[in-house]
């Protein structure tokens, strides 16, 4: 849902720009009103449209001035309100505040004097309260305007750079990562974050949830306290025996079926959205086929060994054994109620995922390492993935005492399920959003069979303290050891057959402009599809290694493979400052392929600020003369932005004449052309860099 009101909502910004800065001004303004401003998330919308200036848009400078004049007239109204009913609300409190939050911010007064006009704005609870305090005292109304104006450019610059510049990270992340490793990179972020939120839920999970607890609480009986609240709660007295039975913790029908409605609910309106997406062809199809195709690129035989023995902890053939020796253990430890639920949850997710497939027919990616002969869609992996190891977990956490372990299993459980998913995306078997909807499908089931089980433990009473034989222990971890050799000896005996590669025919044609069969294919592309910048080469070369000669002769360098080797070089060559001119450069796609070949030249000792690239896709285009062709874009890094992120380069046609100069002085070009490609324009690139070209294309044969 939220990425839903995302992607719905950047269309509208950047077409109706001046809404975004009026939806600045507002959150503001009415997060800096009293009362309102301790539940509206002023600061965070803030935060979220400086992101979006990041991306081009919502203008940075626009944006922090509507931010600024709305705090300045929200502190305003505190103040006007605190001169006006300061003396009668002091006395007893005003809404959701109460008389000791007033005493705080008085005494804050006192102490800071009429610079607390100017702290107080960076307080949460406290800038909305100073104001009204400053008020009810009689302030000096320049002198509050004085430090008022001080605090909220402060507070607009704070909020609205701290969005801009966190998005502005999440491209340096891009385009560095994918210099050096984005695999590798990638994973040790995210096995940092699955720990470090872990080690908080570990060490302030219960803290955090009895602060909950008693907002909530707090909340609810300010509410029921509320006179209007009070007449509609007599009038409507079923409504209301309803409710409080809708939210009974002690029987299955009330919380616990409450909750598993709602989250059943919204996983089917997730799944639905993802459906629609396929049968739309939305972005995100785009972007399945790109990443496809990025992780084809990425894959080496060691990485693709070890996704090997992680995808199969979800094969079918595996699953059955873990499913037969986990009935053994519930029978076992005497918790037979949960053994109908288990197998609920894994047969209903996969005759699902069967009819999905068989309703959908969704080919395999082209780039599949294995051969798989069922259709795409959904995956049947991720959803046993989250169905199977999803309810062991949850089984494992119920049955635990202990807060740090029931964490730890989550993670656990959490973890494996990702891995499998990733698998199957790396492994080329599934699209991205395959996965997104197996997940899904697994979710619909999981809740399913955990409402079952948690229905069958309020009807039999199944907690109930049971005695337990002296060889259940023994025996539950001889049953877990034979699970453990049973899948490593499938693993080494699983010879699948790999997936043959479709050989795509060359296509002859007498103009080398006749392959942009579309206006699309005269651009590169984002993730999602957006054109990016125009192609600004084409090369007429016999093969792969004419071309790389070529370039090469002309004083350019073929750069690496994006892999874990390159990173490790590039690291190092990072840390000991050595030139480093080969190492791998930011990816782009050109009719949904990565760049099969790049190519750097470094006019200096900073390979990563100065330097000049060159990205080349091969077609399966060739002229009748034989020459195969290739486009290309050239572009080129120059400095850093925020003192950490390159810049590219603006000028698209002077990087392209000098590659054109180095080829004719190396005596590389037999013959060329320069043809109007699209029309001369202005665009931003994938990291938000603007860049400008005529749209003119060199059309090079080369010797």
């Amino acid at each position: 849902m939220v990425a839903d009101f995302i992607i719905n909502i950047l269309p509208a910004i950047e077409h109706f720009r001046v809404g975004g800065y009026w939806l600045a001004f507002f959150a503001a303004l009415l997060e800096t009103t009293i009362g309102i401003g301790l539940i509206l998330p002023g600061s965070t919308i803030i935060l979220f449209l400086g992101a979006l200036s990041a991306r081009g848009y919502l203008d940075l400078g626009d944006l922090i001035w509507f931010s600024v004049l709305g705090a300045i007239l929200g502190d305003n109204v505190n103040y006007y309100l605190g001169r006006k009913y300061g003396a009668q609300w002091l006395k007893g409190g005003f809404w959701f505040l109460k008389a000791n939050h007033i005493e705080k911010a008085k005494h804050f007064l006192e102490i800071h004097g009429a610079k607390s006009i100017f702290l107080g704005r960076f307080i949460p609870s406290g800038k909305e309260i100073v104001p009204f305090i400053a008020g009810s005292v009689k302030m000096n109304q320049r002198t509050f305007m004085f430090w008022n104006v001080l605090g909220a450019v402060g507070w607009g610059f704070e909020w609205v750079l701290a969005g801009y510049i966190f998005a502005q990270s999440l491209n340096l992340a891009t385009l560095w990562l994918s210099r050096a490793g984005l695999f590798f990179a990638l994973s040790l972020i995210f096995v940092g974050i699955l720990y470090c939120c872990k080690w908080l839920i570990v060490r302030r999970g219960k803290q955090f949830w009895i602060i909950c607890t008693s907002l909530g609480q707090s909340i609810k009986e300010a509410v029921i306290k509320n006179e209007h609240v009070s007449v509609w709660l007599q009038e409507h007295p079923r409504s209301i025996s309803f409710l409080k039975a809708r939210c009974d913790r002690s029987l299955f029908s009330g919380l616990p079926l409450s909750i598993s409605t709602l989250a059943f609910v919204y996983v089917i309106a997730l799944f639905g959205g993802v459906v629609e997406d396929l049968i739309t062809s939305d972005p995100i199809i785009a972007a399945d086929i790109r990443i496809a195709n990025l992780f084809m690129v990425l894959r080496t035989d060691g990485l693709t060994n070890f996704f090997t023995w992680i995808t199969l902890l979800g094969k079918s053939q595996v699953i059955l054994v873990f499913i037969f020796i986990s009935g053994a253990l519930l029978w076992l430890w005497r918790k037979k109620y949960c053994i109908f639920p288990l197998y609920v949850a894994v047969a209903g997710s996969g005759l699902f995922t069967y009819l999905g497939k068989l309703a959908f027919h969704r080919p395999r990616p082209e780039m599949a390492v294995y051969a798989e002969h069922s259709f795409s869609f959904p995956s049947g992996h991720a959803t046993v993935a989250v169905a199977f190891y999803g309810f062991v977990g949850y089984l494992l956490m119920r049955f635990s005492q202990s807060w740090n372990r029931k964490v730890n299993i989550f993670f656990t459980t959490l973890f494996i399920i990702i891995a499998i998913g990733f698998s199957r995306v790396y492994l080329g078997e599934h699209y991205l959003s395959d996965v997104w909807s197996g997940y899904l499908v697994g979710a619909m089931w999981l809740i399913l069979a955990v409402s079952f089980t948690e229905w069958l433990r309020h009807k039999e009473k199944c907690e109930q303290a049971i005695s337990l034989g002296g060889g259940v222990r023994p025996i539950s971890f001889v049953l877990v050891c034979v699970a453990i050799l049973m899948y490593a000896g499938f693993v080494k005996t699983y010879h699948p057959l790999l997936a043959s590669v479709p050989s795509k025919s060359t296509v002859a044609v007498s103009n080398s402009t006749d392959i942009f069969s579309d206006e699309q294919m005269k651009y590169t592309e984002t993730l999602t599809g957006d054109k990016q910048e125009p192609i600004n080469y084409i090369f007429l070369a016999k093969d792969d290694s004419h071309l790389v000669a070529a370039l090469q002769q002309a004083g350019w360098i073929l750069t690496d493979k994006a892999d874990i080797t390159s990173f490790v070089k590039a690291v190092k060559a990072l840390i000991v400052k050595t030139p480093h001119p080969s190492a791998p450069i930011s990816p782009s796609f050109w009719n949904a392929k990565m760049q099969d070949l790049a190519f750097a030249k470094v006019p200096g000792s900073n390979w990563l600020s100065n330097a000049h690239h060159v990205k080349v896709w091969r077609t399966n285009f060739s002229l009748y003369s034989e020459n195969t062709i290739y486009v290309g874009l050239v572009n080129a890094n120059f400095g850093f932005k925020w003192g950490i992120i390159p810049k590219i380069s603006p000028d698209l046609d002077t990087e392209r004449e000098l590659l054109y100069l180095d080829l004719e002085r190396a005596g590389e070009i037999e013959s060329h052309l320069m043809a109007q490609l699209v029309k001369p324009l202005i665009g931003k690139n994938f990291i938000g860099d603007q860049f400008f070209s005529d749209g003119k294309v060199y059309i090079i044969t080369l010797r």
